[in-house]
């Protein structure tokens, strides 16, 4: 009874929270503008979408972020993890501390603190921003992942790796990078999941002239939701939706490992 009584309650918590999406999926593919008339089956909006430069200058604004924030914050994150990973046990609990501290805070909270950083240092909000503050809430979810696969790993392997003559860059790339290749990989999937899907503090670091996606479709949505927003926003669930699988795929294959 327990058992039927929970899958009872988790079908209704799906059903609220994905009849939403499932209804804006369908009305991507209504022929008409109207949203509360079914007026055939139409891709007219997908075509819409793709003449659109307004939407296609900020798909590019999007995805070159999203992209430039996974290689940095992969290369910050996966060294940082390094680092704190041979740290004696006091500093690495500090560390971690301030690692976990911008997971727990709220993104509005974070996304309002890099704007007064912004404004205080006099730095024009923009593409530049943007990508600076992406990479500040990437990276911490980089060492997350990097630190569990170099915490499975022998630690006198890169002494022994030294030992045989190697140098201390060498047994980087060739002991330690391949042994927490599969943390780095996920790490880096998850920063480019994140930096795809944000909003708020995307719209605190950054100006009209340069938006993502997401900042484009909150600003358009004030004067009246385009039927175009509802094919936009569909590809973006099916792409957010297979990236989320294949990360938490991976995060299963980890943690098997």
């Amino acid at each position: 009874m327990m058992k039927f009584l929970k899958r009872f309650y988790l079908g209704i918590i799906m059903v609220f929270l994905y009849i939403p999406i499932v209804v804006l999926i369908v009305q991507s593919f209504n022929a008409g503008e109207s949203r509360a008339k079914w007026e055939g089956f139409s891709l007219r909006w997908y075509g819409e979408l793709l003449r659109d430069e307004r939407i296609l200058n900020a798909l590019y604004i999007t995805v070159s972020i999203a992209v430039l924030a996974m290689i940095i914050s992969t290369v910050l994150g996966t060294l940082a993890a390094i680092g704190i990973h041979a740290m004696k046990k006091r500093p690495q609990a500090l560390m971690m501390t301030m690692t976990n501290l911008p997971n727990t805070m709220p993104d509005i909270v974070t996304g309002i603190s890099l704007m007064l950083l912004f404004l205080f240092t006099q730095v024009d909000r923009g593409y530049v921003t943007m990508l600076l503050a992406h990479i500040t809430f990437d990276t911490p979810y980089v060492i997350l992942s990097v630190l569990p696969k170099l915490k499975q790993m022998n630690r006198h392997t890169y002494e022994a790796a030294l030992d045989l003559g190697a140098t201390p860059m060498y047994a980087l790339f060739h002991v330690i990078i391949p042994q927490c290749k599969q943390g780095i990989i996920t790490g880096a999937m998850l920063a480019f999941t994140l930096s795809l899907d944000d909003f708020t503090i995307s719209y605190f670091t950054t100006s009209p002239l340069v938006q993502n996606l997401s900042t484009l479709i909150y600003s358009a949505t004030r004067t009246g939701i385009d039927p175009t927003l509802n094919a936009l926003s569909a590809l973006m669930f099916i792409a957010l939706l297979v990236l989320l699988l294949i990360v938490n795929r991976r995060t299963a294959e980890d943690s098997a490992h």
